[in-house]
């Protein structure tokens, strides 16, 4: 097979026959396979061997009697079972259009990647398919607090949110893969650096049935989140606790040797600025400083950042004393805590950004045999 095509499904069988039909339209003349992976709990399965039957590339089903891992662990079932080196991974409602995926063999062509990813937020793609305007907040918002979690191996990368990819599969070593939701392309990129690319595409609408995002999906997010990048962002908390208590011990101490309490938290910001730039030189991106430039040029953004980041937070904390009366220390301490995960995204994602991308070699990888709870049909 020229290409393996995983499709992870669940309660997707009005969706089946369409998709076949216009992944055989847009491959005619590629050898390709579909592999669908299933974790349904209607008649999809038998709406899948159905079509199977009729259709005239190959068409496999792994029905899974447990979702181990949710839509994460069954693509890594489904790239396991494959039998190309090529893999291309899409949801089954057709919100990633078949049409697409000869632009993504067009540039895995020309040798040079390991994954190319279809990206909803590169130039010339669209994310009109996000059910309304909040759902395509959050998908942004995520995608940045991605990105700073991991600066390095995303950097290139516009949407490693996507569902929607082409790796190749001896470059990526799934023994070392923890699948914990809908996010696996999130966890193949952060768990190796591998050369990748991006093609633009239209996010469509579902062609039958209903979302399965939900609060829960979210939560799971959130965790894989952190425990693939619990490293960094805690020393990031580490260095902004131990300012933040500087920052408040220097105002109470001006504010008791008779100072206004604005001037106060005016010099405490100032000091501390400084010293938490000097700790996230040393502790924090230690390793990102030789591809980020010159230290003046990041202090200068650091410090530029802070300092706007004190001129709206400061007038925040007037308010705050003026309008609820509460202590002005324990005011400053709230708009400290909100200031964080601003702060930890500019400076990932600008101040340490590289000026120049290193690819990691990638090593081939043997592919691993299918988990056992799982029965192909």
């Amino acid at each position: 097979m020229d290409l393996s095509l995983i499709v992870p499904t669940f309660n997707e069988g009005p969706n089946v026959r369409e998709l076949l039909r216009r992944l055989a339209q847009t491959l005619a003349g590629t050898a390709y396979e579909v592999v669908f992976v299933d974790d349904s709990t209607d008649d999809t399965p038998d709406i899948i061997r159905a079509a199977a039957a009729e259709s005239d590339a190959p068409v496999r089903l792994i029905h899974r009697a447990e979702a181990v891992g949710g839509l994460g662990g069954a693509v890594v079932a489904g790239i396991q079972a494959a039998t190309a080196d090529w893999c291309l991974v899409m949801d089954g409602d057709l919100q990633h259009p078949p049409e697409v995926i000869p632009q993504l063999l067009a540039r895995a062509a020309r040798g040079d990647v390991d994954v190319v990813v279809a990206s909803r937020y590169v130039s010339g793609g669209t994310s009109k398919g996000l059910a309304g305007s909040v759902r395509t907040a959050v998908s942004r918002l995520s995608t940045l607090l991605t990105k700073a979690m991991f600066p390095r191996k995303l950097h290139g990368c516009s949407d490693p949110m996507t569902g929607f990819f082409l790796l190749h599969r001896p470059a990526v070593e799934l023994d070392t893969l923890r699948p914990r939701g809908f996010k696996i392309l999130l966890e193949v990129l952060a768990r190796r650096q591998l050369r990748l690319a991006e093609v633009p595409f239209d996010f469509a609408e579902r062609h039958a049935g209903a979302s399965k995002a939900s609060f829960t999906q979210g939560v799971r997010f959130l965790a894989q989140l952190t425990m693939l990048r619990f490293g960094r962002m805690s020393a990031f908390a580490v260095v902004g606790g131990v300012g933040a208590v500087a920052n408040l011990a220097i105002m109470w101490a001006l504010i008791a040797l008779g100072m206004e309490y604005v001037w106060a938290a005016i010099i405490a910001s100032e000091v501390t600025i400084i010293g938490n730039f000097l700790l996230l030189e040393y502790l924090v991106f230690a390793d990102m400083r030789a591809d980020s430039g010159l230290m003046r040029h990041r202090f200068l953004k650091s410090f530029t950042f802070n300092n706007l980041e004190a001129v709206i937070r400061i007038p925040v904390l007037w308010v705050i004393v003026e309008a609820t009366h509460i202590p002005s220390v324990v005011a400053a301490a709230l708009t400290l805590v909100a200031a964080f995960v601003v702060r930890f995204v500019f400076h990932a994602l600008i101040v340490y950004a590289p000026q120049r991308q290193r690819a990691g070699a990638a090593a081939p990888a043997a592919a691993a045999p299918v988990a056992a709870d799982e029965r192909a049909a």
